[in-house]
């Protein structure tokens, strides 16, 4: 099997890349600050659930790539990627429109990744865009 897209597969080391941090920062930092918390049980499992989610999002869309990485088929390639980069997008303004509802003063907070998901949303539709080599 040769790669036929490198764009894709970068894209899809990256998002299996991101799902392990995720996973990582989660139940190192972020979920065990749950526990110290008084916090219902209810919305301990809610912040869990929803957490582990965007893990498992992550992996998937990091295996789709792979595979996409594979594929000769441009049209099916073309449109699976632009499908995983607008819900990257979306996923993003839920992130800042939260955020900014919220407490607007935070918006920084999600500088980083805010930057990062541009930038990995970007990297997928500029591999949409390549040519079939003649």
């Amino acid at each position: 099997m040769k790669i036929k897209n490198y764009y894709c597969f970068f894209a899809g080391v990256l998002a299996i890349l991101f799902a392990v941090t995720h996973a990582w920062n989660g139940q190192s930092v972020v979920l065990p600050t749950l526990l110290v918390n008084d916090l219902a049980l209810n919305a301990r499992i809610t912040f869990t659930y929803i957490w582990h989610i965007i893990t498992a999002e992550n992996l998937a869309f990091g295996i789709v790539f792979i595979i996409l990485s594979f594929q000769s088929e441009r049209s099916k390639i073309r449109f699976a990627a632009l499908i995983l980069a607008s819900l990257l997008l979306i996923r993003l303004m839920v992130i800042l429109g939260v955020t900014a509802f919220y407490d607007a003063s935070a918006l920084t907070n999600t500088l980083v990744d805010s930057i990062a998901i541009l930038i990995y949303a970007a990297f997928i539709i500029l591999g949409t865009r390549i040519k079939k080599k003649e």
